[in-house]
């Protein structure tokens, strides 16, 4: 089956093809199922793959399969081929599955675009781009890879583009992620720089020999973390994420809960090697930024009221605890949930997209309420998502969070608080999100202002919510199933329990940290974050549905604007910034290219006065002729001794 390794990125890759050609003409809802069908396939086929992978010993679980040599330059020679290794295969195996899912949802999601067949081409090309981001067998495919999921996220967020907001998020996210890009390609100039070459083999087995240096490996880890931190959206870079809310709920779902804004991640531990080697400040600073991005995104998430937008800031927060796992040396704690919460988040994503669809289009959690009795089956596979993201067990993110918050411990007890705080605050605003959409009286006929239209009271009066068709449901249902039973590939209790962490062993070349601590110190623990998450349900079921408390206390104007954060960058990008860009256009007119075209000027002035003495008329030659020959006479008789 490795042999067949390239047909897992090959089939979204014709089936972008076929529609980019023939996606008007399929139709609806063809070019979906011919959408769906082509990840579908990749799924298999990587399923297939990973049959043979399992089956062999752990030593020989990593191939690289060459396709073609795509850059002869030197010493610098670069193939298209495909490191398959049980890492890339874990990620290929959520990214098709939950991807084919996602794309079966968005047939029903999308009926009626104009723009149907264009939307899959989309869909298919970005899963192309991120299967070859995580099978790539070089820092160079990666970057292929990366910028192609830049691109793709670009079109797939503005595609409704005839919408401002939409263009305008669509644009903020591929300029934000291109700062995130600079770190990558300088990381790439560093290693090849050090290492004489881009592919994985070689430099990560450098690595693990010890032999880089820890100035170079710390100057390309630092670097590589720059491009994780835009691509993952962890602060200060996270401000394009919760814009990109703006595309339609299955690009959401697709591109920021499953699998872009996972490569960063991803990134980080496929080089883990060189992070082992780097100086002990760059995971510190990597844990430090995740668990700091995953409180900070927590506190914003709790006084949105756009449905998405609470599932966004939720995404940037939960990224933020695989980045605390990342930087204290768990990698198969921040996989496990990478993959926990592609099943948790993509479920609640599609949940809000058919609330969304049952109401038509209206996306603020303050006009909702009781829509469980008018969508049975959206409430409760949603409810599922809220008590896995929660972590209440035995839900899949309770195992994941749990671990990852106990080697928080092991590392300080300082990122376990601030994580501990972030995941009872996850409780919080997740319950009040299902509070107010699923329960309680059902407010979308009530007026909103005073001088409302009574026709549009009215309209909103005979209105009734309405489920989602099955195309839409299905996916629900699978991925519930999912976020219930996820957690069965990495339990705690003992070796043969830890089933995730067995198969990633070949792909950490040792570097995964082990807990110190006891049985009794992990009960412990998993209990105060069991009873933390119980405190936030409650404290949220306290204030949203029984209204002891006012939501005025924690609505505050400052968290539902994130911090103003993004107003600040706003304000000076538009002021300062302005101005500063404007000044180094002028720099570069008036002296880069005003050196230019001085030197270009004194030429053509020179050449001008040259020009004159070059007529074409024979008198002028003759004149030249005769008073050069009176000049060299002139200067043999002075210099001369007679």
């Amino acid at each position: 089956m490795l042999d067949l390794i390239w047909l897992v990125p090959g089939l979204p890759l014709a089936g972008f093809l076929v529609l980019t050609v023939a996606g008007r003409r399929i139709g609806e809802p063809g070019a979906g199922w011919l959408a769906t069908g082509a990840l579908t396939g990749s799924f298999l086929v990587t399923v297939g793959v990973h049959l043979d992978l399992a089956g062999r010993a752990v030593d020989d679980r990593r191939s690289v399969t060459t396709l073609f040599e795509w850059v002869p330059a030197g010493d610098l020679s670069v193939d298209v081929g495909f490191l398959v290794d049980p890492l890339a295969l874990t990620m290929c195996l959520f990214i098709t599955g939950v991807g084919a899912l996602i794309h079966m949802y968005a047939i029903g999601y999308m009926h009626g675009d104009v723009d149907f067949g264009r939307f899959f081409a989309y869909m298919n090309l970005f899963a192309f781009a991120m299967l070859m981001l995580v099978l790539g067998d070089s820092l160079l495919l990666t970057f292929l890879g990366w910028e192609g999921v830049g691109a793709c996220s670009y079109l797939l967020i503005s595609f409704w583009f005839t919408d401002e907001a939409n263009a305008s998020a669509g644009k903020k996210a591929f300029i934000t992620n291109r700062i995130g890009d600079w770190g990558f390609m300088v990381a790439m100039f560093a290693t090849f720089f050090a290492f004489g070459s881009l592919d994985y083999v070689d430099v990560l087995d450098a690595a693990a020999a010890g032999t880089v240096a820890q100035t170079t490996a710390t100057l390309i880890a630092v670097m590589l973390f720059v491009g994780a931190v835009g691509k993952s959206a962890q602060f200060p870079l996270h401000l394009w994420l919760p814009d990109a809310m703006a595309g339609p709920t299955p690009v959401s779902a697709l591109i920021h809960a499953a699998t872009m804004v996972t490569s960063g991640v991803y990134l980080l531990t496929r080089v883990n090697p060189l992070i082992a080697d780097a100086a002990g400040w760059v995971p510190d600073m990597i844990a430090w930024v995740g668990v700091g991005t995953a409180l900070f995104a927590a506190t914003a998430a709790l006084a949105q009221t756009d449905i998405k937008k609470v599932l966004a800031y939720s995404t940037i927060s939960q990224l933020g605890y695989m980045f605390l796992a990342v930087g204290t040396g768990a990698y198969v704690a921040a996989v496990f949930h990478m993959i926990t919460h592609a099943f948790f988040k993509a479920l609640l994503f599609l949940g809000a997209g058919s609330v969304i669809h049952g109401m038509d289009g209206d996306q603020d959690l303050r006009h909702y309420g009781g829509l469980r009795r008018f969508m049975p089956v959206t409430a409760t596979t949603f409810i599922i998502g809220w008590l896995a993201i929660a972590g209440v067990p035995p839900f899949a993110g309770f195992w994941s969070k749990d671990e990852i918050l106990a080697f928080a411990w092991d590392r300080s007890p300082a990122l376990w608080l601030v994580g501990l705080v972030t995941a009872v605050l996850t409780a919080f605003y997740m319950t009040r999100q299902v509070a107010l959409t699923f329960f309680g009286r059902y407010r979308y006929p009530e007026p909103r202002t005073g001088g409302e239209d009574p026709a549009t009271v009215a309209a909103r009066a005979d209105h009734r919510p309405h489920e989602s068709p099955l195309t839409m449901t299905l996916p629900l249902v699978v991925l519930a199933v999912l976020a219930i039973g996820g957690g069965l590939m990495q339990l705690p209790f003992s070796s043969s329990t830890k089933r995730l962490e067995a198969w990633l062993e070949p792909s950490l070349f040792g570097n995964e940290v082990h807990l110190g601590l006891g049985a009794g110190t992990q009960w412990v623990l998993a209990a105060v974050a069991v009873v933390g998450g119980a405190v936030g349900i409650a404290l949220a079921l306290v204030v949203y549905l029984q209204r002891r408390i006012s939501d005025r206390a924690i609505e505050r104007p400052l968290l539902a604007d994130a911090w103003r954060f993004d107003r600040y960058v706003s304000g000076f990008m538009g002021g300062p910034g302005r101005r500063g860009f404007e000044a180094t256009t002028r720099f570069d007119e008036r002296v880069v290219d005003g050196a230019v075209w001085g030197v270009a000027g004194i030429v053509s002035r020179t050449a001008g006065v040259l020009r004159l003495f070059h007529n074409g008329m024979v008198r002028t030659y003759a004149a030249g002729i005769g008073v050069g020959a009176v000049a060299l006479l002139i200067w043999f008789l002075t210099r001369s001794t007679l």
